[in-house]
């Protein structure tokens, strides 16, 4: 299976999501088993107050703590007198979740409504000898059973009407064993009476040290003094609990609350990995739409465009794509619009040098100096015409090289002025020159300055009409050099005059006038190699105006030109 961008993504917000929900499940359930331990701390300290003031009592009757040391039975004679808080809170919740009809009902069944009430049994006799033995000591807090009620918490004895009275040969009853009383809660399990093993915690020591209950090494924890008239009689020491397992309602409770918090986080993995490949899907739909762009473009459907699906990098994308393929659909055009116009300009010169090499040929026209002569024009414009496409190509690749150094443009420009001066009087053309008499420094490359110089100045004197005017400028402009030729009429129109750089671009009124259409294109790509800037402008003079500017102080990025 390819590992795709929207499978990545997918994946890795998975893997975060399910590190982040695991580190919370385990961060939470270990929270709660140590908040859980304090808070039954907290209640076994309430139950060591009760039993503190319990043994304060005993000791003001009894005068010293003679009859607990090494008791067992006296000890747990003061449990039974206990409410222990962890007991309560958990009736409560039973009572609270059963219902006052359910496993522990508030009032004896029918059966024990119905029946005749029964005289109070004497109390039970705690130091007995059978109550639970004398080596151990079972829970604390337990109640007697009740009538109609089993053996067992909140079990219904049923009513049958086959039940027999007691035989004769049955054993009887023990005797330490307290009869049913009517009213009372019914007994707890077994274990269920010291939930957290209270009494198997606890040392008391009376004032002098010596142990009254329990190890005298007995590990430190929960201390309370035991006082009687301000005087520190004794002290009791419980220690306190580590985990909650010693209690099957505690663990019940913690196992519900970390099967909860398990779902819980199981679920809400669920819904991050659904999520994940939502957001995954949807944040890929423009990259699989930009992919089929680029696909179409590297055909060559130049004319595809992506959509643009949102605001965000994805679009921002999406608009580059659209301009490079915009960019690629004009290059293309223009490269067949110029393949074009290169066919037609190789195929009006060779037409003419077939057709007079044919002539000669048939002796139509005899070969004189007048036929050599216009078969050798023809050659020089196709040799110009194939010179111009070469330093085109060049500039393009950046190879046309340049030799820089320090030239005075004024100087430069004057022995120009003074040939094409010649030129303009024989076609009927004034030419006037406005140039300053400091000299003009700036770097660059003299040939290819003079070049761009010759095409500006053959332009006009090609395409001006006879009686008209050329006039040529050259000022600075602050840091600028700033070269104006004007020529009167004919003019472009103000559409057209951004084309007159487009290469082969020549206007409808100009191809009879010769050129190829290729000598603008090639002045704008040797002053931009220059730094410099040329544009095309009407001329106050009704023709065309040439502006070229060309910075004075040398510029950083020349040399990638050199």
């Amino acid at each position: 299976m390819r590992l795709t961008i929207a499978r990545k993504i997918a994946l890795a917000v998975i893997a975060i999501v399910i590190l982040c929900i695991g580190t919370m499940a385990w961060v939470t359930s270990i929270s709660l088993q140590r908040g859980f331990v304090t808070y039954l701390n907290e209640m076994q300290t309430q139950d060591l107050d009760q039993l503190r003031e319990l043994l304060e009592a005993r000791y003001r009757s009894e005068g010293d703590f003679e009859w607990l040391r090494h008791q067992p039975r006296a000890l747990r004679s003061l449990l039974d007198q206990m409410k222990p808080r962890l007991q309560a809170e958990t009736d409560d919740m039973d009572v609270r979740r059963r219902g006052p009809r359910g496993g522990r009902p508030d009032r004896p069944p029918p059966e024990a409504e119905d029946a005749p009430p029964e005289q109070d049994a004497p109390p039970p006799q705690r130091d007995g000898p059978g109550y639970g033995g004398a080596d151990r000591l079972p829970g604390y807090g337990r109640p007697p059973p009740r009538a109609g009620l089993g053996p067992f918490h909140g079990e219904q004895q049923p009513a049958r009407a086959d039940l027999q009275p007691p035989r004769d040969d049955m054993p009887p009853p023990r005797a330490d064993m307290p009869p049913p009383r009517a009213g009372l809660p019914p007994p707890r399990r077994p274990g269920g009476a010291d939930p957290a093993g209270f009494a198997s915690r606890i040392s008391i020591v009376d004032a002098q040290g010596q142990s009254l209950i329990g190890p005298p090494d007995f590990p430190p924890g929960i201390e309370r003094d035991i006082k009687v008239d301000g005087q520190v009689v004794g002290r009791m020491r419980l220690m306190p609990l580590r985990q909650a397992g010693g209690d099957a309602s505690a663990a019940t409770f913690l196992r519900g609350q970390l099967q909860t918090i398990l779902l819980l986080s199981c679920a809400l993995i669920g819904m991050a990995i659904l999520a994940a490949i939502w957001l995954a899907r949807h944040l890929l739909r423009p990259v699989a739409a930009l992919r089929g762009v680029t696909e179409k473009l590297a055909r060559g459907e130049f004319a595809a465009r992506a959509p643009v699906l949102s605001r965000d990098e994805l679009a921002e994308l999406a608009l580059h794509v659209n301009a490079m393929a915009q960019a690629l659909e004009e290059s293309e055009q223009q490269r067949r619009r110029m393949l074009a116009d290169i066919s037609h300009e190789l195929r009006t010169p060779l037409t003419v040098i077939r057709g007079e090499i044919e002539a000669l040929l048939d002796g139509i026209r005899r070969a004189d100096v007048n036929a050599l002569d216009s078969l050798h024009a023809e050659v020089l414009r196709l040799n110009q015409l194939v010179d111009d496409l070469h330093q085109l190509a060049l500039a393009d690749a950046g190879d046309l090289q340049y030799h820089w150094q320090q030239l005075d443009l004024t100087a430069l420009l004057r022995p120009l002025l003074e040939r094409y001066r010649l030129r303009a009087q024989q076609a009927g053309l004034t030419l006037t020159a406005s140039l300053p008499d400091a000299p003009l420094t700036l770097t660059g490359d003299s040939g290819r300055l003079t070049q761009v110089c010759v095409n500006l100045l053959e332009n006009s004197v090609r395409y001006t009409d006879s009686g008209g005017s050329i006039a040529v400028t050259l000022a600075a402009d602050g840091a600028w050099a700033q070269l104006t030729v004007d020529d009167s009429a004919p003019g472009v129109p103000p559409g057209l005059l951004a084309r007159l750089f487009d290469r082969l671009y020549r206007g409808d009124s100009a191809r009879g006038r010769g050129g190829s259409g290729l000598g603008l294109a090639i002045c704008k790509a040797m002053v931009e190699a220059h730094g410099g800037s040329i544009v095309a402008l009407p001329s106050p003079l009704g023709g065309v105006r040439m502006l070229v500017r060309l910075p004075i102080h040398p510029s950083t990025n020349r040399q990638a030109h050199g």
